[in-house]
């Protein structure tokens, strides 16, 4: 078979960009602890000594977002300027409107319970058209794709070295990517290595590479895909002092493939963090996740994608779509009529059984939403599997 090779990236939470994330998630969690039932739109951009908080949200509670702003920077590990940031001391913008009166109303009340066609007074819209994109694959004990898997563990692994003082000379910012070489579609050894992590001035590059390459790479990444062959590069530029916010913008919501598959599925453009599940950019996303891991668990297809296309202020959705690339015995239109039979894909439903009102995000801001069963989320859970080989077994027989 073909052989190919495929990358994806992992960034640290201190990268300006997903500071930035974690800065609206925390904001997103303080709320819905005391208002679960509040609608947040919050986004964040992050410069050389200045947060801006802006965004619309409509809660009943009272939040102290300075402080939460500033709570969030000094956990990621920005408590000096020298790092490229002081939580303590820098300047913090807050611009809140009220969410749109126009958005609201169809939210608050979908389409179906308008018309009289539904009576449940639970029953929301859609907080916004658009589609999500779920996938899933068996390359990984977490059904994800192994690029981005590994690219996770790398920089996870980062922060904990820095954290637990293991290398004591890192800095919040870093960038992870690996190159996995497949032969068809089975991953069979990893290619190259990159690590770009940010250091105090008084460190040098050779003991970086020998501590990154002995407490991080071969802590983390299995021996069995590593031969001589490998490549690995680690700070290529040879300097990596200036990092966070001094050394480049955060914006929230631009790590949108690292939030994801790593490239390796499609994505519907729509970023999560800062967002209340009545978004389906959020939502919508985490449950096409879960029908298209239910649906390799339940061992249907070897590789499954999702999409599901929601309208502004409409509970269901307007289109259900499976693609099993060709790994499935059955077709991807059985597929997916099984898909509408077994899951229900309302928003207000997937709130429910993910337990999306409760305070989660904060974690889920660095490091991939997906693949999370470190974090015990409900969507990486595969209870409907049994449910799906029933369904599977009916049209077999029909």
């Amino acid at each position: 078979m073909a052989k190919r090779l495929f990358t994806s990236e992992s960034v640290t939470s201190g990268h300006p960009d997903k500071l930035c994330d974690r800065i609206s998630d925390s904001i997103l969690d303080a709320i819905l602890t005391q208002d679960p039932n509040a609608h947040v739109a919050c986004e964040v951009t992050a410069a050389k000594g200045l947060i801006h908080v802006m965004g619309e949200i409509n809660t009943k509670c009272y939040v102290d977002i300075d402080k939460e702003v500033r709570k969030a920077i000094k956990e990621v590990g920005y408590t000096s300027s020298d790092a490229g940031l002081d939580g303590n001391t820098c300047g913090v913008i807050v611009s809140i409107n009220s969410q749109s009166s126009d958005i609201a109303m169809g939210v608050d009340a979908s389409l179906e319970k308008r018309l009289g066609d539904e009576s449940d007074e639970s029953v929301i819209g859609a907080g916004d058209q658009g589609m999500m994109f779920g996938f899933a694959c068996n390359e990984t004990p977490e059904l994800m794709p192994l690029p981005i898997s590994l690219a996770h563990l790398l920089a996870k692994r980062l922060e904990t070295v820095r954290k637990e003082g293991i290398i004591n000379y890192l800095r919040p910012d870093g960038k992870t990517q690996v190159t996995v070489e497949y032969d068809g579609s089975v991953p069979i050894r990893v290619d190259t290595i990159v690590v770009s992590a940010q250091h105090s001035e008084d460190v040098s590059n050779d003991a970086i590479k020998s501590d990154i390459t002995e407490k991080v790479i071969h802590a983390v990444i299995p021996s069995h895909l590593i031969d001589k062959n490998t490549k690995v590069f680690i700070n290529p530029t040879g300097r990596f002092v200036i990092g966070g916010p001094t050394g480049d913008s955060g914006l929230t919501g631009r790590k949108i493939i690292v939030d994801t598959y790593g490239g390796y599925a499609s994505h519907g453009g729509g970023a999560f963090s800062g967002k209340d599940s009545t978004k389906v950019d959020r939502s919508g996303a985490y449950a096409a996740r879960y029908v298209a891991k239910n649906i390799v668990a339940a061992g249907i297809a070897k590789k499954c994608e999702v999409q599901i296309a929601y309208a502004i202020g409409i509970s269901n959705p307007v289109s259900v779509m499976v693609n099993t690339f060709n790994t499935s015995e059955v077709s991807d239109e059985c597929v997916a009529r099984i898909v509408n039979k077994v899951f229900d894909l309302r928003p207000f439903s997937i709130i429910d059984k993910f337990n999306l009102r409760s305070p989660i995000y904060t974690s889920l801001s660095s490091y991939g939403h997906m693949g999370r069963e470190d974090l015990n989320v409900e969507w990486e859970k595969t209870d409907k599997v049994e449910e799906l080989k029933k369904e599977l077994a009916k049209y077999k027989k029909g």
